[in-house]
């Protein structure tokens, strides 16, 4: 890769992106690209005022942004049924959720919490009031702008991860696979996507980051006990609990992947005020 002018490339401070990442560092990836971590809300937010080149950012944010974006092929975040790290905790079952439930939105991907939305409301006839809280479960439920006492909370990433191990009697609901009960397809969260006008300046660097990724997602389903090893270090799941995560997590975007994510943009458009991908998405080629 062409180290003289490095592709700002961002990266998602998630456990559920080391794959995507595992084989940057053993290839010496890393440091030909600049690479910024945050979480997936300000990655998107940085990509689209164009202060990141190429990177994740969150369905929702793409569908609004679709006219400035390429698609990079893969890598994507998404699941074809439960995904453990996107969920609705409730206090009780979701059947007794009240007709207005006080809903915390302690979510840093607007997919995330869109999707709750979407379910509680066009599934489940719920007419919730949110308010967005702390991404944390106890500061969520406890939220000031419901007295101390919210009914659910949507949650994602590790303390969502974290929620469905420990639900401390509460109750956990696999927002992933309510979306695949409800439509039959995978649910897909993140993207990655580069703006339009870098690609079309640097077409080669921008090839040579997207077959980079495409090699360390490879590197780590092959060496996945490695990669389970590693993350049971430093975080505070048991290695078999990772290994289940891993393997429920998807990171490329087949024809079943494009259908789900065409009809999320379908009905996410009365949310977004984007328009449907008839046609699209529309993907980086580099010729």
């Amino acid at each position: 890769m062409n180290t003289a002018s490095r592709p700002r490339v961002g990266h998602i401070a998630f456990l559920n992106c080391l794959p995507i990442y595992w084989g940057l560092a053993r290839t010496g990836t890393l440091l030909e690209i600049d690479l910024h971590r945050a979480a997936p809300d300000e990655l998107s937010r940085r990509l689209v005022a164009g202060d990141l080149d190429i990177g994740p950012i969150t369905l929702v944010e793409y569908l609004k942004h679709a006219e400035d974006l390429l698609l990079i092929p893969d890598p994507a975040v998404a699941a074809d049924g439960p995904v453990l790290s996107v969920d609705l905790v409730t206090r009780g079952p979701l059947a007794d959720l009240p007709h207005a439930p006080k809903v915390a939105l302690a979510s840093t991907s607007r997919t995330g919490v869109l999707l709750g939305r979407m379910l509680l409301e066009q599934r489940y006839g719920r007419e919730p009031v949110y308010a967005v809280t702390p991404p944390d479960l106890d500061g969520a439920l406890a939220a000031e702008a419901f007295d101390g006492r919210a009914d659910a909370a949507v949650l994602i990433g590790d303390e969502a991860l974290r929620a469905y191990h420990e639900p401390r009697g509460h109750h956990v609901v696999d927002l992933a696979a309510e979306w695949k009960d409800w439509t039959g397809l995978p649910m897909v969260f993140a993207v990655w996507a580069v703006r339009r006008e870098y690609a079309e300046a640097n077409p080669g660097l921008v090839k040579d980051v997207h077959l980079a990724f495409r090699e360390s997602v490879n590197r780590s389903r092959e060496e996945i006990d490695a990669v389970v090893a590693s993350a049971a270090r430093w975080e505070p799941f048991a290695p078999e609990a990772l290994a289940e995560y891993f393997e429920r997590l998807q990171f490329g975007l087949s024809e079943r992947h494009l259908a789900g994510l065409r009809e999320f943009a379908s009905r996410a458009a009365r949310y977004t005020n984007a328009a449907p991908l008839r046609d699209g998405p529309e993907f980086f080629a580099a010729g």
